[in-house]
């Protein structure tokens, strides 16, 4: 199952995705925000042409695990995203992953591939959600070797 995974900032939609057989996830794109319907349009558009069966949004919780502004704000947004995804075929669900420490991950991942500065800027958002996306998809993983059910 092809799964698309999202960094949902204030300004912008990092968008990553996995291969077909769920294994490997890759940057796709950078959307700008523009408006929570927009862009709960946009994300569904995608999810349809991919074929996803999934898509794992990041939730911001803080460090101890609680949920603070910048969830809310996520949590917000998939109120209106998850009925546009409802309307697609085949209703891809709408899941959300511990994001912490992925902007962190992703900047890390770039800075040790020697990624420029200016071009760091361009695609943080993008390695962001490939980031969480690779920590869902791993997880998944886990729990069908270990037979564990559930999402």
């Amino acid at each position: 199952m092809r799964a698309l995974g999202l960094d949902v900032g204030s300004k912008t939609i990092g968008v990553a995705v996995s291969d077909p057989s769920g294994t490997i996830a890759t940057p796709r794109q950078v959307l700008t925000r523009r408006g929570h319907a927009e862009d709960a349009a946009a994300v569904a558009a995608l999810a349809r042409e991919l074929e996803a069966g999934a898509v794992v949004v990041g939730l911001p919780l803080e460090l101890d695990g609680s949920v603070g502004h910048r969830a809310r704000q996520v949590q917000r947004f998939l109120a209106v995203l998850e009925p546009a995804l409802s309307a697609l075929p085949g209703s891809p669900r709408a899941l959300t992953w511990d994001e912490r420490f992925s902007t962190a991950g992703a900047e890390r991942a770039l800075l040790q591939a020697d990624v420029s500065r200016a071009r760091r800027k361009q695609v943080i958002d993008a390695a962001a959600a490939q980031f969480i996306l690779q920590g869902w998809l791993d997880g998944q993983r886990r729990k069908d070797m270990s037979g564990e059910t559930g999402t």
